[in-house]
């Protein structure tokens, strides 16, 4: 299967991309967080402040305290929940089943939870150079020690100093965690779930007074190389300078064009400067098969000097035609981020139905994609993700709107109707699985891209890249849902194609990357017990 056809499938076609003979084996599942043996080790403070409210860096600060980066790392991937939820069996003797899992505070795939986060670090407290995050135990594992600036600020194309910089974070993906489950359809989850961490890790930083932003263009090989990581089983995705300074800026455009075109960086070179990590770790799996089509797309995306840096924007989202709503916009609460972090769940058939005022909607587009804007290095110094993405939405029942399906215009902040009617009925029938009941849901959503996912212009990486916005967008109207008492549960198991014709999207090259209900919810009956030190 051509890498074209393989992403083509993924969208419109799940079924064409896993064996029909595929079968889970479930006694060889992996770990959901990856185990390295016989390396330093550094605990990580376990009293995690609850409230992230007043746990800003000091003004003069040049850097973190470990307990800040601790609280940083626990609420953006720690192992924080043990859950046992009980689901009900179509039986005639009534049986339910029990299932218990490790949670963490962001939604994932099926709850497996495929990336993985390293940090390189300059603190004075500690040794410099680059660790895992050990999810497990709370604790950072040391890999390499040393100053990675000069390798780094090369590996990402002098897009950001890293010599300003305190550290950085890098989100990687293991390829197997995810792999077993979902086979080749995993790919698609691990760029979403990448994104969504992503997400996470900036608001994390933001809650504590870290500045940062993503490098989604890095020298690949190089970059695994420094981290000791096998290409064959994992691959970084992104990385994120951290800063105290104000604001986190990259060089400007013209001079760091000007870097690569004086004396360009290439993998090759970077890795001979390092020499090879031989690290073992702990995965679970006797039997792990090769993901070859998500391994195929991972090498064919990766970067191997910085003069195949693209440059310049991707193509923008046209303006929207249709009659046109005003959003109100409101001086809305501040999000209380620790309490999202420890409340949020997945509603699934658990949402109800329940009237939507028209300023919760608007304070969900806004705030999910309408004021996004994040520093990154996407080519034209562009942070605005709606000039690539953007949010549609079928609606019932919301104040002052007929049903319908709408696309937000984050320039002028108004929705324009697309297409009258209550589409629940089609939405439904779309599911592959039947999970969630659309007909209590109230708001559907979803992100719309470029339907050839930036492959024509930025092949593999642009759809990597994609996935992780996409991402990114889920997580803010995750958080912002959460803050107008509602719940949202991401959907990767719908029709695609019947999507796009609500929409009316086709025609213009575009179509839905994830579709996420969001609406009130009742609790479901389930222990739960918090790993909260």
């Amino acid at each position: 299967m051509s890498l074209d056809s393989f992403i083509h499938h993924l969208h419109f076609d799940i079924e064409k991309v896993n064996p029909p003979e595929f079968d889970v084996d479930w006694e060889d599942a992996p770990l959901p967080y990856k185990l390295y043996r016989g390396l330093p080790t550094l605990s990580l403070p376990t009293e995690i402040p609850l409230s992230l409210t007043g746990q800003k860096i000091q003004s003069g600060n040049k850097q973190p305290s470990l307990p800040q980066i601790g609280a940083i790392l626990w609420y953006s991937y720690g192992v924080t929940q043990l859950s046992q939820a009980v689901l009900p069996m179509s039986s005639e003797q009534d049986e339910v089943l029990y299932f218990q899992s490790n949670r963490r505070f962001l939604p994932s795939g099926g709850g497996l939870y495929p990336s993985e986060l390293y940090v390189y670090l300059k603190l004075n407290d500690l040794a410099h150079g680059i660790y895992h995050y050990d999810a497990a135990h709370h604790r950072l594992v040391l890999l390499r020690e040393g100053n990675f600036d000069t390798y780094l600020t090369q590996a990402v194309g002098w897009n950001c100093d890293l010599n300003a910089c305190f550290g950085a974070f890098f989100v990687s993906t293991f390829f197997w965690k995810n792999f077993f489950k979902y086979h080749h359809f995993s790919y698609r989850l691990q760029g979403l779930d990448a994104g969504v961490l992503l997400g996470q890790l900036l608001s994390a930083t933001k809650e504590l007074g870290v500045s940062s932003g993503v490098c989604f263009q890095f020298l690949d090989r190089a970059v695994n190389h420094l981290l000791g990581l096998s290409e064959q089983e994992e691959s970084v995705y992104a990385i994120v300078p951290l800063t105290v300074q104000p604001d986190l800026t990259w060089d400007s455009m013209k001079e760091t064009e000007g870097k690569r075109r004086q004396k360009a960086a290439t993998a090759a070179q970077l890795i001979q400067e390092l020499p090879q990590l031989f690290h073992t770790h702990y995965v679970k799996s006797k039997n792990r098969k090769d993901p070859l089509l998500p391994r195929r797309m991972n090498e064919a995306a990766m970067i191997e000097s910085t003069s195949s840096f693209f440059e310049g924007a991707a193509s923008k989202l046209s303006k929207i035609k249709g009659s046109r709503i005003s959003l109100p916009i409101e001086d809305w609460p501040e999000i209380n981020f620790a309490q999202y972090c420890r409340n949020r769940l997945s509603p699934e058939m658990d949402f109800m139905m329940g009237q939507i005022k028209l300023s919760q909607l608007s304070r969900l587009l806004h705030e999910a994609i309408g004021s996004f804007s994040y520093r990154n290095d996407l080519g034209d110094g562009q942070e605005v993700v709606a000039q690539r993405l953007a949010l549609a939405v079928c609606l019932h029942q919301v104040e002052g709107l007929g049903d319908g399906a709408y696309q937000f215009d984050y320039q002028d902040n108004s929705l324009a109707l697309i297409q009258h009617g209550d589409h629940r009925l089609k939405l439904q029938m779309g599911l592959t699985m039947d999970n969630v009941n659309l007909y209590q849901v109230p708001l559907c959503f979803h992100v719309i891209g470029e339907s050839d996912q930036m492959m024509s212009h930025r092949g593999p990486r642009g759809y990597r890249i994609q996935q992780m916005e996409a991402g990114m967008v889920v997580h803010r109207l995750l958080v912002s849902a959460y803050a107008s008492g509602m719940g949202g549960h991401p959907l990767l198991g719908y029709d695609a194609r019947l999507c796009d014709e609500i929409y009316q999207i086709r025609p213009k090259q575009k179509t839905s990357l994830i579709q996420i209900p969001v609406g009130p919810y009742r609790h479901r009956p389930r222990l739960q017990g918090g790993l909260h030190g």
